[in-house]
C-alpha cells in the first residue's frame, strides 16, 4: 500500500509551515516535505531547469530546517521530509547535528531528501564549484552517516576531512534518518546505491521512469545490494488517480503531491482535493 505525502514551498506569503503540517496530518496524509534554497542570486546565468522565468517562491521560502522543526512540533504522526536539502550549501558536521536533533525531537520522523542543486551561482556562493557538486555531496553524506552512527566519528576524504569528534544527540532512527536521492539523472542512480536508502525523483514520463528503474536495479546488482532495500518515492506536480495507480504499479511506494504556494484557505481546499484522490487508491 502506498503512502501519500504533500510537498510545498512554504513562503512568507503562503500558508505557514506549521499550519500546513497540521492540516496534512488531519487529512490522513503520511508526510509533509519542504524544499530548500538559502538564497537566489540575482544573476540569472544558470537558467531555470523547467524553462521560463524562475518562480517567485524560490527566493521566498523559509529556512528548510526551521520549517521542518515547526512542522514537527505541530504534529505527532506524519514524517517530516526535506524535499530536498541542498547538501552543497551545508557544513557536514553542522548538518549532521541539525538532522539528528530534529530526528530526536520529532521521535524519529525525519526523511532527509538530498540533492546537489542546479543553480551554479547559488552553490558557488557557498564555496562549492558546480563541477564538484556531486563529489562534495557524496563525501558530506558519508561523513554525516559516520557522525550519526559512531561515538567518536572521523572522516578523511578528498573534500571532507576531520579527526575523531564527539557529536550528540544521535538520531532516534537506527542508522539515522533515511536519505533519499532527489535526482532524475542516470548517474545519480549509482549514488543512490552507494549512499542512500531511497530514490526520490520528480515526475517524468512513464517510459523514462521505467528506464531509470532498470538502471537502478542493474546498479544495485553490480554491488550486491538488494533492490528491495531501496525505497521508491516520487514527487508529482499534477496528480490524478490514473497516474498515481500507474506509478504504484511501477513500484513507487511513497507518492508526494506537490502543491502551489498559496494562502491558507486555498491550500486547505487543495489538500481536500488531494486527499480525495489518495482515498480512491
Amino acid at each position: 500500500m502506498a503512502t501519500f505525502g504533500i510537498a510545498m514551498f512554504s513562503t512568507d506569503y503562503s500558508i505557514r509551515p506549521d499550519e500546513l503540517a497540521k492540516a496534512v496530518e488531519e487529512r490522513g496524509f503520511g508526510s509533509v516535505f519542504f524544499p530548500e534554497h538559502t538564497h537566489i542570486p540575482i544573476s540569472r546565468r544558470t537558467p531555470f531547469p523547467m524553462g521560463g522565468e524562475l518562480p517567485k517562491e524560490y527566493s521566498h521560502i523559509h529556512d528548510l530546517f526551521i520549517a521542518m522543526t515547526t512542522a514537527a512540533m505541530m504534529t505527532t504522526r506524519i514524517k517530516i521530509g526535506a524535499g530536498v536539502c541542498l547538501v552543497t550549501e551545508h557544513d557536514p558536521i553542522h548538518l549532521a547535528k541539525q538532522v539528528a536533533s530534529l530526528d530526536a525531537l520529532s521521535n524519529g520522523r525525519v526523511i532527509l531528501g538530498i540533492g546537489a542543486g542546479w543553480n551554479a551561482e547559488e552553490m558557488e556562493d557557498h564555496g562549492v564549484p558546480f563541477k564538484k557538486r556531486w563529489r562534495v555531496t557524496g563525501e558530506r553524506i558519508k561523513a554525516i552517516k559516520r557522525i550519526w552512527t559512531e561515538d567518536a566519528a572521523e572522516f578523511h576524504g578528498e573534500l571532507v576531512n576531520f579527526d575523531p569528534i564527539w557529536c550528540w544527540p544521535k538520531p532516534v532512527q537506527a542508522g539515522g534518518p533515511p536519505v533519499w536521492m532527489g535526482s532524475l539523472s542516470p548517474k545519480s542512480l549509482e549514488r543512490v546505491v552507494d549512499y542512500c536508502e531511497g530514490w526520490f525523483p520528480v515526475e517524468a514520463p512513464i517510459e523514462a521512469l521505467q528506464s531509470r528503474l532498470r538502471t537502478l536495479r542493474e546498479a544495485a546488482n553490480r554491488v550486491g545490494r538488494k533492490f528491495e532495500t531501496i525505497e521508491l518515492a516520487i514527487a508529482l506536480f499534477a496528480p490524478n488517480e490514473e497516474k498515481c495507480k500507474r506509478l504504484i504499479e511501477l513500484g513507487f511506494t511513497h507518492l508526494v503531491l506537490a502543491q502551489p504556494s498559496e494562502p491558507r484557505d486555498k491550500v486547505l481546499k487543495r489538500l481536500d482535493e488531494a486527499a480525495s484522490i489518495a482515498a480512491k487508491i
